[in-house]
């Protein structure tokens, strides 16, 4: 908290996009087209599956809780477009990047 103001400084976040693959044989980062991330993951696109598996493989990736990240667009497509707190957009393109499968 600022002494100044009161409030709470901003954390930190970035937005990235996504493209999943779902009901893959295992989750894997398969790596980046463009400024998008392309996963793989084992969970169908039902019910919503796909998505929170998408956000727990990333929050595992990345090693942050998975309250840091949220869907802010595409809940229903393979593109999305994921919020991530906490992190600048390098330390989320260098922690990915080693990843691949």
């Amino acid at each position: 908290m600022s002494p100044a103001t009161g409030k709470r400084a901003a954390e930190p976040y970035v937005t990235i996009s996504i493209r999943v693959q779902p009901r893959a044989s295992r989750n894997a980062v398969v790596g980046w087209t463009g400024d998008t991330l392309n996963i793989r993951l084992t969970a169908p696109p039902v019910e919503g599956a796909a998505n929170a598996a998408c956000l727990e493989f990333l929050a595992d990736l990345l090693d942050l809780p998975q309250s840091q990240l949220a869907i802010l667009k595409g809940a229903r497509s393979r593109t999305k477009v994921v919020q991530i707190t906490g992190l600048s957009k390098e330390e989320v393109h260098a922690r990915l990047s080693h990843k691949r499968a």
